[in-house]
């Protein structure tokens, strides 16, 4: 016997099917705790850009008068 991780998206009209298709087969599911992904250092910066939290200079002169320097 294999075993197999499927991820469905349960909120879905798909999912909900797949999960009672499933369901009516009488399969032994089990759920298994959601695994936690890492962002990589460029979804971070990507995700930083799309959120605004960033700022741009002109110049670094500007830079460093605004940073007090």
């Amino acid at each position: 016997m294999a075993t197999y991780a499927l991820t469905i998206n349960e909120r879905s009209t798909s999912g909900k099917a797949l999960l009672e298709y499933l369901e009516a087969l009488k399969l032994d599911l089990r759920l298994l705790p959601k695994v936690r992904v890492r962002k990589s250092s460029y979804e971070r910066s990507m995700d930083d850009i799309k959120h605004g939290r960033i700022e741009k200079f002109a110049s670094a002169d500007e830079m460093c008068k605004s940073l007090g320097i």
